[in-house]
């Protein structure tokens, strides 16, 4: 039960046996002190058996030299048809493929205890079970068929140590999106980063049950205002908001800072609905809050200044625009270091406002720029990097150069369906700019096609009256009228 919560995220289980993972980590942390000498240093190799969704099976294909991470507690064999058969079981399941891991285990590797439980194990000695504590990271080798049998694989894995230069950066930088002054706090920080927003939404339905203190209930109104907020649920998100501001109004100072982030995120959702005058109107309140309370350099300030530059781009209003991202920007780069992710986002915005004023050379120049920092701070398969695939494919669109549009928003939608619901507005986006480049090559079937896709995404997730539906449905039509007349 509690491996299926941790495989799921089940937030009420996971919240109920807090403690009993606690005490289960520090066991295994405990007996491979005790044991550690008995490995002598040496490697090892351990089995285990398991089955794979299809789809799931496709996505670990494309991780061959990544890294992979079990979040359960794993249980692995010394003994390969032991774990064999495991596999052999899954792989008559239908829409399953079944798994061999063969892991290779360098026993001086301190990074993630393991235990040998043969003594503790409910099969004791015949398993030979070795048991690995939560979130062990491997690096992806070799996947192989087995015998020939399609259904029948093995993966060749081997565990990683503590100065793999991927595995630090991606871990220095989850734990800083991840971070909060409790675990649950940090929990439900990293399940929004992963875009497990049902999983955030659960996670914080309980905690906000279970709490009296006003200040948390105002983090809590919060972050279930950014959950729906990415749910597509505008409606219910500015219900939290508000939510969250009546607390704040009943608790904080009149010019605290929190109720000018408060603004913003409610400017946020009536941006994203395309409500510009309303979203104007609460960033510039979050803006003039701010202004007042906080030092010139601050990055809340940025913030706003990078916000208002959005909803005047949105607007068409792009000398404005122009003049709050770079304002954004000063900010940034007086208070940041040179490879900050934030830095790449207001390079980005800049490239975007020069690319609509027709200043494609200079928006290529910008939106590198950003691009050179997601690669090194990012893992391949970050958003961010994908918005910043479809932000250079842009630009090749419109000077012409199809080919290289194609192979960025072929990255940017690779991402995308990799890391994204089904129905996500940035798979919607992907689909329409990549029908922009077919209907300019002029392949109007295929840019029919994308357009489709785009407009079932958008008519689930946005308002009927949103720009975005409404500009998808007029394309479809153009390209329609094309067809037919030629």
């Amino acid at each position: 039960m509690l491996n299926r919560a941790l495989r799921t995220l089940d937030a009420d289980t996971i919240i109920n046996m807090g403690f009993f993972l606690r005490d289960l980590h520090q066991q295994i942390q405990q007996l491979y002190e005790q044991q550690f000498g008995a490995y002598g240093g040496q490697s090892f190799i351990v089995y285990r058996g398991q089955g794979f969704m299809k789809s799931d099976f496709e996505k670990l294909q494309k991780t061959k030299g990544g890294l992979m991470s079990f979040n359960n507690f794993l249980s692995t064999s010394k003994k390969e048809q032991v774990s064999l058969s495991f596999a052999k079981d899954a792989s008559t399941k239908p829409n399953m493929v079944g798994i061999l891991f063969i892991m290779s285990i360098d026993s001086t590797i301190k990074s993630t205890p393991f235990a040998s439980v043969n003594e503790l194990g409910y099969y004791e000695a015949k398993e030979d079970e070795i048991l690995f504590s939560m979130h062990t990271v491997f690096r992806v080798d070799e996947i192989k068929q087995i015998n020939n049998k399609n259904q029948l694989y093995q993966v060749e894995l081997q565990l990683t140590s503590d100065d793999d230069e991927q595995l630090r950066l991606l871990t220095n930088r989850i734990r800083k999106e991840a971070s909060g002054s409790t675990g649950w706090r940090r929990l439900g920080n990293l399940l929004l980063k992963i875009g497990q927003f049902n999983k955030a939404e659960e996670l914080y339905n309980v905690l906000l049950e279970q709490t009296s203190d006003e200040g948390e209930k105002a983090l809590y109104y919060n972050q279930l205002g950014f959950v729906h907020s990415n749910q597509g649920n505008y409606e219910k998100a500015i219900e939290y908001y508000e939510q969250q501001m009546k607390v704040q109004q009943k608790t904080l100072l009149p010019n605290s800072p929190y109720l000018a982030i408060s603004y913003g995120n409610i400017g946020g959702v009536y941006d994203k609905i395309g409500d510009y005058s309303k979203a104007l109107s609460f960033y510039e309140k979050a803006l003039e809050l701010q202004q007042k309370t906080i030092p010139s350099n601050r990055l809340h300030l940025a913030t706003s200044y990078s916000n208002i530059g959005s909803v005047y781009y949105s607007m068409e209003e792009y000398e404005k625009a122009l003049s709050s991202h770079k304002q954004a920007l000063e900010i940034y780069e007086k208070a940041l270091p040179s490879n900050h992710p934030d830095l790449a986002t207001s390079y980005n915005n800049i490239g975007s406002v020069y690319e609509k004023m027709g200043k494609y050379e200079t928006a290529l120049s910008y939106y590198e720029r950003a691009h050179e920092i997601l690669q090194k701070t990012l893992p391949s398969n970050h958003p961010h990097l994908a918005a910043s695939y479809n932000n250079i494919g842009s630009v090749y669109d419109k000077m012409g150069e199809y080919e290289k549009a194609l192979s960025f928003y072929g990255k940017a939608l690779e991402i995308y369906e990799n890391t994204l619901s089904s129905n996500h507005p940035h798979l919607a986006t992907s689909y329409n700019n990549i029908s922009n480049v077919y209907y300019n090559m002029k392949n109007y079937s295929k840019a029919l096609s994308y357009l489709e896709h785009a407009l079932d995404i958008f008519q689930r997730t946005l308002p009927p009256t949103h720009p975005h539906i409404k500009a998808v449905k007029e394309s479809i039509e153009t390209v329609k009228n094309i067809k037919m007349n030629t």
